[in-house]
């Protein structure tokens, strides 16, 4: 087992752990605390999904499933800290606007899921991906970090009731409840986790999850699973479902163009937010294995529309193993064997709510923020631009529409301040591409 385990032994030369800066007890609880903060996603799919008529045992499956492949080929083949499921957004999407909104079928939809992911493949097989990822200034790059941090906080916040929409209208947000509920509940964990983080508790934000559930429990806000082990849903219902009669019409280019679109712009915006943060980028500013690691994203897509769930993405969660110290693939591979796991324990894990993970994701938030300190606040054609990135990705709820103001901005005040010449080619076709989404 030293052999495994060790320094200089199978995982540490496999991942390059200690190159990395980093030792195989931190990249374990990594990957605990990126599972832990995304769990709640083998709820949440499963019931979106089954708005638009699938059945919610079978996604329940179908989505720990796509996320355990892409999250693995993550890990081993790309060799990086970040965890791919299906993702929120364009789930809703799926059931919505796909099928309730439009009137398809929830299969038409899995075809157009899985269409999309061929189309993503041969996109990063020639390189279009990466070349994107290449194109985003620097500032853009610094703010999609911070941008990214403010979403997750807000998340966090929004998900256990500390804030609110105001049923009146008066506000667009507000406090919640913090005296009874899961907001009393997540004021709770943030008090246990911070005083954790500030004692400088390896794990803290892991260990405070833990102690945040068990205090729950006699506040009746942590579920006690009334079993522990359970056999997994068959996905033999939503196995290979597709529906292949409207592929050419109109609407087809339409919800492909917009899934391409969000999952693109997701995908590529927590890759480079979070390795910013990380402090992986390499000396031109590139996330490494980039290639490598949208091939992995590209097929989780593709393999998650075989198996009967909606487009997978990199989750912006996985900045919360990265906060732990994570920097490898082995990360990612445990948080995919606690996947794994989940299909057998899912009583358990559903007792991992919102109000338990909402520390860690507003905490998280603090963490993301830090490249901010980089961005060259004085030069205005650089400032603003990364400012409404940041700004952007809370206000809309989406990383995408965050990019897509900065990268606009980036571009006009570059043209109108003589600087034209600081934009590259490539950075003004997605500008292009941008104005006509």
């Amino acid at each position: 087992m030293r052999k495994i385990f060790a320094k200089d032994g199978l995982l540490d030369n496999y991942f390059e752990i200690t190159k990395n800066g980093s030792n195989t007890k931190t990249e374990i609880v990594a990957g605990l605390t990126t599972f832990m903060a995304m769990a709640y996603i083998l709820i949440i799919n499963p019931s979106i999904l089954s708005a638009a008529g699938m059945d919610q045992g079978a996604v329940f499956t179908a989505t720990a499933i796509a996320t355990v492949v892409s999250t693995l080929l993550t890990g081993i083949y790309a060799k990086l800290p970040f965890a791919q499921a299906p993702g929120m957004g364009l789930n809703a999407f799926f059931a919505y606007t796909i099928v309730l909104q439009m009137g398809y079928s929830y299969q038409f939809a899995l075809t157009a899921v899985f269409l999309e992911g061929i189309i993503f493949i041969l996109l990063t097989l020639f390189n279009v991906r990466e070349a994107i990822v290449d194109s985003i200034p620097d500032c853009i790059k610094k703010a999609i970090s911070v941008g990214i941090g403010l979403l997750i906080a807000l998340l966090g916040l929004q998900g256990a009731g500390v804030i609110v929409h105001p049923k009146d209208g008066g506000t667009i947000l507000a406090l919640g409840n913090l005296t009874s509920g899961p907001g009393l509940l997540a004021i709770i964990g943030l008090v246990i986790t911070a005083i954790l983080l500030a004692r400088n508790v390896k794990g803290a934000l892991f260990f405070g999850m833990l102690i945040t559930a068990v205090v729950g429990i006699p506040l009746g806000l942590t579920p006690i699973p009334k079993a522990v082990v359970s056999m997994p849903p068959s996905i033999r219902s939503v196995l290979f479902n597709f529906d292949w009669s409207n592929i050419f019409s109109l609407d087809m280019v339409i919800i492909l163009f917009t899934l391409l679109f969000m999952d693109l712009f997701d995908t590529i915006g927590t890759l480079v937010g979070v390795a910013t943060k990380a402090k992986m980028l390499d000396e031109n500013g590139r996330v490494p294995n980039i290639k490598k690691a949208l091939l992995s994203d590209a097929i989780g897509t593709t393999f998650g529309g075989c198996v009967g769930t909606s487009t997978v993405s990199t989750f912006v969660e996985s900045a919360a193993g990265v906060a732990e110290g994570g920097r490898t693939g082995l990360t990612a591979v445990v948080t995919a064997i606690m996947f794994a796991l989940a299909l057998f324990f899912s009583p358990v894990f559903a007792s991992i709510t919102s109000a338990v993970t909402a520390a860690t994701l507003i905490l998280v938030g603090l963490f993301m923020i830090e490249p901010i300190r980089e961005i060259n606040l004085q030069d205005y054609t650089e400032s603003i631009p990364a400012f409404l990135t940041i700004i952007m990705m809370p206000f809309t709820g989406s990383i995408s529409d965050g990019i897509m103001f900065g990268i606009i901005s980036y571009i006009i005040l570059k043209i109108f301040t003589g600087k034209i010449k600081e934009i590259s080619v490539t950075t003004v076709i997605i500008g292009v591409i941008f104005l006509l989404k």
